[in-house]
Formats: C-alpha cells, structure tokens, sequence
C-alpha cells in the first residue's frame, strides 16, 4: 500500500478567505460531566461494522480524565481511562476503566474499543510512563486488554479484564523508537492512539506514530499494523508528513459505500517552522477502496478548522460510521492559548463538545452543522 504524502502545496491550497470551519461554541454548550475533574480525549463502544453499539438505551464512552488542577496543560500527566455511559438524560460516570495500578504504565492516554458480538469488548489505548516514576516521562506503548459487557442493577459494567498484552512495538525502521523529542508538549515524538479498524475483510489498527525514515525533526506519520496469524505485524506508515507536521493524532478511518476515508487532528503549532502552517482542525484523505491511492479531501486535506475567532476551541476529533463529528472543548471563546496558567485554568472548558455532522462525496467533505 502506498502511503499518501501530506506535503506542504496541501496546506499551501488552504484558502484563507474560504476557510471551512466549525460554528463558535457558545459559552453555555459545553457539559461538565464529572465535576471536579478534567475530561477531554473520548471515544464511544463500536461494533465491528464501526457503528456505535446500543447499550442501555445509550452509548459506553470511553474518556481521559484527570483532577483538575491549577494548570490544565498537567492533566496529560495524570490522565486516567474513565467509563461513562451517555444515554437520553447525559451523561452518567461509570467509574474509572481499571483499578489502580492494574495496567501497565503511570497513565492512560487514547485508543478505541470494540464490542464482540459474545458481549467480549476489545479495548485499546496506550500507556505512558512506567509506574513509580518519580517524574512524568513521555514513553508510549500501546496495548490491548478484553473484559465482559455487563448489566448490573440495570447500570452497564465492564469487568473480568485480562492482563494487558503490548499490541505493536516501535521497530526503529518504519515507526521511531525515541519519543522524548524537546520534551515540551507538541514536541515529543508519538507512538498512540491506537484505533481498530476491520477494512476489506482484514482487522487493522492506526496510530499516531513518528517516521524512523524521516531526517526532520517534524515527523509525524499515521501508522498501522494488520493482524496476521494471531498477532499485530507491522505495516509502513499510511501518512507520512515529514517535514511538514510533527503530531497526525487520534487518526481513524471509515468505510462507506463509496470508498475509506481516514481521517486525523492536528494543531497549528506543530507544523514546521518555515513552511506553511494549517489550523487546529481534522483532516483527511479518501480512496475508491482500501489499498487504492489516496486523495487529499477538499484538495488540501482539510476538513474543518477550528473559527479563526476561537482556533483553539476544541480538538480530538473523531469522525463515526453516521459521519457525526465528537470532540472535546478545549478553550472556547479564547483567541489564543493563555499564557497564565490562571488564566489557562479558567478558560478550559474540559468536556465534551458539542456534536457536529458531516457530509462525505468521494474527495470531498464539508459540515452540515
């Protein structure tokens, strides 16, 4: 499979003047769903088919949250896997996915789940750091664990997980094996975010990873590994954005009757210094099928970008089989990133966003709402 080369004529053919963005969040949209905590990176239940799996007249989703602190740029540092269930009447806390210090690292990052059709649910994300350590580190390593859908008291449970197994490991030759890159966040090197997919008759997982065969120092890439003969085998990148991005994060794909859609997020300040530099917002390619040569959605790979009033309202965009759109809000109704952590704390919205709608034709895709 050849892999799509997002370039800098791609984000060089944004247009300003017609830039396809996403409606303001009004101050009174976004929900605290866990007072006294931070939530942000979340995801929902999916069959294999990639639909939402209907659980007690709702949804199971999966989240990142972390105590809320004084500055939220920390929460990554503390971040822990929370389940939820998001019915009718919001959302409702299910507790925290594991017990503490029953999965291997010091925290949670993102992933994806699947629910088996024997009420098995398949659930990946990645752990970061190593427990006990005395000071955050930013080693990535991904993993998969399966516990049992159940009803209890008429409240869904997930339990009975087994021990983690490591899914895929950086092998120095497709995906890079040192992630501490400046150490600064939009710095760091990434190997995360794992999102299974079922494609063509064959079970994939997509991650955001940085290219070992890369000479930049903006290196990001969407990798991939395919299941073969009971475990995850390495597969060359899909993306590669080297030279130009440094993060292709949350990356997923679709399949629709017209063909795959892979979709990513990224933000404004982690393409290179020097080149041209797109808005925080999801991007994408397209093709006629899985393995077809891949296609620049809009001509430029954008999708939508956060308003230019608010380029940093919400991000961790995830694109579902009904082409809804789920985020997180991150600091709404601010022009830039607050440079106080005061002023940072206040502004962080931490919730869900509100949902947006899609529309996909072939290479071209535009927002409904």
């Amino acid at each position: 499979m050849t892999p799509f080369l997002w370039l800098p004529e791609h984000i060089a053919a944004i247009r300003a003047d017609d830039l396809p963005t996403a409606p303001i969040i009004a101050s009174d949209a976004t929900r605290d769903v866990l007072p006294g905590w931070d939530v942000w990176d979340h995801w929902p239940l999916l069959t294999r088919r990639g639909d939402v799996a209907r659980v007690a007249d709702g949804s199971i989703v999966f989240a990142l949250v972390a105590p809320r602190g004084e500055d939220p740029n920390e929460r990554h540092g503390a971040a822990r896997l929370w389940l939820f269930h998001a019915g009718l009447e919001g959302w409702r806390a299910l507790g925290p996915v594991f017990a503490e210090g029953a999965m291997p690292g010091a925290r949670q990052w993102s992933g994806s789940a699947v629910l088996e059709e024997d009420a098995t649910v398949r659930l990946f994300f990645t752990a970061v750091g190593e427990r006990g350590e005395t000071m955050p580190a930013t080693h990535q390593r991904l993993f998969e664990t399966r516990g049992v859908m159940r009803m209890i008291d008429g409240v869904p449970a997930i339990d009975g997980w087994r021990a983690a197994i490591e899914c895929v490991r950086p092998d120095g030759v497709y995906y890079q094996q040192e992630l501490d890159g400046g150490g600064e966040i939009g710095t760091i090197k990434a190997f995360r975010d794992p999102f299974f997919v079922s494609l063509a008759g064959e079970d994939w997982l997509l991650f955001a990873a940085s290219d070992a065969a890369s000479r930049s120092a903006w290196n990001g890439a969407v990798g991939a590994a395919r299941w073969e003969g009971g475990c995850w085998v390495s597969a060359p990148p899909l993306v590669r954005a080297s030279g130009l991005n440094n993060e292709l994060e949350r990356p997923h794909a679709i399949s629709r009757a017209d063909g795959v859609y892979l979709f990513w997020s990224t933000q404004a300040h982690v393409f290179a210094e020097g080149g041209p530099r797109g808005p925080t917002g999801l991007y994408g390619i397209f093709a006629e099928a899985w393995g077809a040569p891949w296609q620049p959605l809009n001509g430029s790979t954008l999708v939508f970008a956060n308003p230019p009033s608010a380029p940093v309202q919400a991000y961790s965009f995830q694109v579902l089989a009904d082409l809804s759109v789920w985020s997180f809000a991150d600091l709404p109704q601010r022009a830039a990133i607050p440079g106080d952590r005061a002023d940072r704390r206040a502004a962080f919205a931490g919730g869900p966003a509100p949902v947006l709608q899609l529309a996909l034709d072939g290479a071209t895709a535009r927002l409904t709402s």
